[in-house]
């Protein structure tokens, strides 16, 4: 059996983690002023005060899609208004997370109408309703170009928001979570492009400072070769004995431990296989890393297996800036948040971002990033997320933002 095959239950796992997730809008004349219970129970609570109005906005190519306005129950004249963009994927307009994980937008809604501001949240094209709830056409699931189509119909969504009676069109912000970091970087660097007036700030959470290149490397293969270090490695000599690995398992999940168990152990002694030079220890890079390269076939990317059905995505999303390389094209404040525990945009990334913007003259950036947060911007363990409502204190920061900001 070569090692490749002998891996392949940990190429599956690897998969499963990968990848961050139009027309001009039109209003729906009788928009609802409160809103139909929806299934998220994060939505339970949290809107006292606050106006909800089911809308349609019209992305084109024969897609009509539901959305939501929030508005401040006693606001006064036009008042700012905050789009919310989507991580990668066919996300409803709350950005449900699963197994009850909550619900990413929802909170930030509620935090930013407590501002004075109004919302504005979409489902994804090919989206049906919460849950979500997908079509059942693929030509609308998986259309041509797909990142730029998330591109365009984020912009038919600005524009609508901007039409609506009680918008400030001068003052509407972008708050974007992973993939929605790049889009509203690039919207924002070229709004005439995208025919949208220009905004008056961008929130970025989970900064896609990357390019998706060297992302998918770090999720499908580089995030392992971290865990070694940094969970098995205790004395940082960069080389597991055996007790060192087994110790690494104890407190892992069953499914990971025996992933691990694969590449490292035989037994009570280090795999032969991966030992390559013989010395009774594996070296975590050089050799562990060789057979996760193998496995993965990262070097092949993006004929990697299991990517098949991203391909399409991956090679449009590379068409287009980082958020490192256009958010400096952008002149309005920026606030950019990650998690530092994040492996999927790692904060390194964001804070190059940060830098960028800063080297290109806006005096209005800030940047922070918050120990023990992952992904979603909750306190969670590292290398095993468990998807959550962002927590507290990044809701309390984007809302000290907007009040600012107002």
């Amino acid at each position: 059996m070569t090692t490749a095959k002998k891996h392949r239950k940990l190429l599956i796992a690897l998969s499963a983690t990968a990848v961050l997730a139009g027309g001009v809008g039109v209003a729906d004349a009788d928009v609802m002023q409160t809103a139909p219970a929806f299934a998220a129970t994060a939505e339970q609570s949290g809107w006292n005060g606050i106006v909800r109005k089911q809308v349609e906005i019209d992305f084109g190519k024969g897609w009509v899609t539901k959305a939501e306005l929030t508005f401040p129950r006693h606001a006064k004249g036009n008042v700012p208004l905050v789009v919310m963009l989507h991580g990668s994927g066919h996300n409803d307009m709350n950005q449900t997370l699963p197994d009850g994980g909550g619900a990413t937008f929802v909170p930030l809604a509620q935090a930013a109408s407590r501002e004075g501001y109004a919302t504005l949240r979409f489902n994804k094209r090919g989206v049906t309703d919460v849950g979500p709830v997908e079509s059942t056409d693929p030509a609308q699931l998986d259309p041509p170009n797909p990142y730029e189509q998330i591109q365009l119909d984020a912009a038919a969504a600005i524009r609508f928001a901007a039409t609506q009676p009680g918008v400030d069109a001068k003052k509407i912000f972008l708050l974007g979570h992973s993939e929605g970091t790049n889009v509203a970087a690039n919207l924002s660097a070229d709004p005439a492009k995208y025919n949208i007036p220009t905004p008056a700030g961008v929130i970025a959470m989970g900064v896609v400072g990357k390019d998706i290149r060297t992302l998918m490397t770090l999720q499908l293969y580089g995030r392992l070769l971290l865990q070694m270090h940094e969970e098995f490695d205790v004395d940082a000599d960069g080389r597991l004995t055996a007790q060192e690995a087994k110790d690494g398992l104890i407190g892992l999940p069953e499914e990971a431990a025996n992933q691990f168990r694969t590449v490292l152990l035989d037994g009570d002694k280090v795999l032969a296989s991966t030992d390559t030079d013989k010395d009774g220890q594996i070296a975590i890079d050089a050799e562990a890393g060789a057979v996760l390269r193998e496995v993965t076939q990262i070097d092949n990317y993006p004929d990697v297996p299991g990517l098949d059905g991203l391909k399409p995505y991956v090679a449009d999303i590379a068409r287009f800036p980082t958020v490192t390389e256009a958010l400096p094209r952008f002149a309005g404040p920026t606030l950019l948040l990650n998690g530092a525990d994040d492996i999927q945009t790692p904060a390194r990334a964001a804070l190059a971002a940060d830098a960028a913007v800063a080297a290109s003259g806006n005096k209005d950036h800030t940047i922070i990033i918050y120990p023990g947060m992952a992904h979603t911007m909750n306190i969670t363990p590292k290398f095993a997320p468990q998807f959550r409502d962002p927590d507290a204190k990044v809701v309390n920061d984007v809302r000290t933002w907007l009040r600012s900001h107002r």
